[in-house]
């Protein structure tokens, strides 16, 4: 728990073992993908072997050799996972309700030269980084992808699928915006899963086909598709036959049982709010920060929410956080609020709260550049749809890295415009 103390201006702290804290900041830094989406499968409590989520992997690892394994989920850490289950297990079984977008990492092994590169442009790759849309040192195209060939198009495609990583995502400035664009490098995608993959049938049902490629998150991958040409991998499509239940030697579906020593659950996370939430979080009138994100949640830029003085957060919903590249954005937040608070000592202020008129011109501007995009068309945790009962909004910030460091700045500048200060 941490509640606010009104009358001292300190928060106060307990942790689950019953130690208590005062502090005059209280810094959430408690991450957007921590809170795991538990399992809750009928039966789960009967499985006579051993079950897994893939948040919560026992530090001593996990030996797989011999067994017959079912992964549950084909997200990201699922498409980490299943090449390297598969290499050890006599069997794997694959239970995929909705296919992922993934493209290859292609990790390899960088040159002196490559490295030294790097290392003697340090300064203009991290501004690069940290002035780009998505957080990424990566050259962006300033094109829209329906202003070339399609043979250009497609050669440019194909070379960002070779260089690997995410890129292919800056390939044209409009993948997020136009769906006719975002087609385009959608169905280059597919091309490539159906050339990897052997069988046909399989090949379709790992192909997405219902939503825009990187609405929901885009994965990367070595030896995803490649995996299901093996002999020992299975693909379950649990769409059309749903899991009905965990049986204490497997689980079973609508029209088949499978016999398992191990599952799997790569089910992800209650993303960018669970964490938060999960904690007895009060501000200054007693309401709980849960009860205030009732309908979702509500920031001034990502960094604060109105009714908590002092609460700062590391990544908060509003932000770009889990739309960027994750250590340039925290970078900026931790420096953001470590200048704030020194200015608040050094100019004797004791307490510092978002004004509920900022944080509502906010709330608005987030959902107004959402909507902007094609990312509320696709059924994500961006949109908290993995989670039952969940309101769906989309949680982080796509106005972009830069535009968005340089409006905190200009806050700043302004003498902390949008935020209330009191000695």
């Amino acid at each position: 728990a941490a509640h606010f103390d009104a009358a001292s201006n300190r928060w106060l702290v307990q942790t689950s073992t019953g130690e208590r804290v005062t502090a005059r900041f209280c810094i959430m830094a408690t991450g957007c993908l921590s809170t795991p989406n538990r399992p809750n499968f009928k039966g789960l409590d009967s499985f006579q072997g051993s079950w897994y989520h893939t948040a919560m992997w026992p530090h001593e690892g996990v030996d797989f050799t011999g067994q017959r394994v079912g992964v549950i989920g084909t997200g990201s850490s699922a498409i980490q996972s299943i090449p390297v289950i598969a290499e050890q297990a006599s069997q794997l079984y694959v239970f995929q309700r909705t296919p992922n977008f993934s493209l290859p990492a292609q990790n390899r092994m960088l040159t002196p030269e490559e490295r030294q590169e790097v290392k003697a442009n340090y300064a203009t790759i991290r501004h690069k980084a940290r002035t780009s849309g998505f957080g990424l040192a990566a050259d962006a195209n300033n094109q829209s992808a329906l202003e070339v060939s399609d043979e250009e198009r497609q050669r440019t495609y194909q070379s960002y699928w070779n260089r690997g990583g995410l890129s292919i995502m800056v390939s044209y400035n409009d993948l997020i915006l136009n769906k006719e664009s975002n087609d385009t490098a959608a169905e280059f995608v597919r091309e490539r899963i159906r050339e990897i993959v052997h069988d046909p049938q399989v090949a379709e049902l790992l192909t997405p086909k219902d939503y825009p490629i990187a609405t929901k998150r885009v994965c990367i991958d070595t030896g995803y598709f490649q995996t299901f040409n093996r002999p020992n991998v299975t693909l379950v499509d649990v769409r059309s036959d749903p899991i009905e239940e965990i049986t204490p030697t497997g689980l079973r579906t609508g029209q088949a049982s499978y016999e398992l020593d191990s599952i799997v659950f790569a089910t992800g996370f209650d993303a960018m709010t669970g964490t938060l939430v999960n904690i007895d979080i009060r501000g200054s009138n007693g309401e709980s920060l849960k009860e205030t994100w009732a309908s979702g949640p509500r920031t001034y830029l990502g960094l604060m929410s109105a009714g908590f003085p002092n609460l700062f957060l590391i990544t908060g919903p509003g932000s770009p956080s889990v739309l960027s590249n994750m250590a340039v954005s925290i970078e900026q937040h931790v420096d953001w609020v470590a200048d704030c608070v020194a200015y608040l000592r050094n100019h004797d202020y004791s307490r510092i709260e978002a004004t509920p008129q900022a944080e509502e011109n906010w709330v608005a501007h987030v959902n107004e550049m959402g909507n902007y995009t094609l990312y509320p068309l696709a059924n994500s945790w961006y949109m908290g749809a993995n989670i039952p009962g969940k309101p769906r909004v989309f949680l982080p910030y796509i106005g972009g890295v830069g535009n968005y460091r340089a409006t905190c700045d200009e806050v700043v500048a302004k003498g902390y415009e949008g935020f209330a200060l009191s000695a």
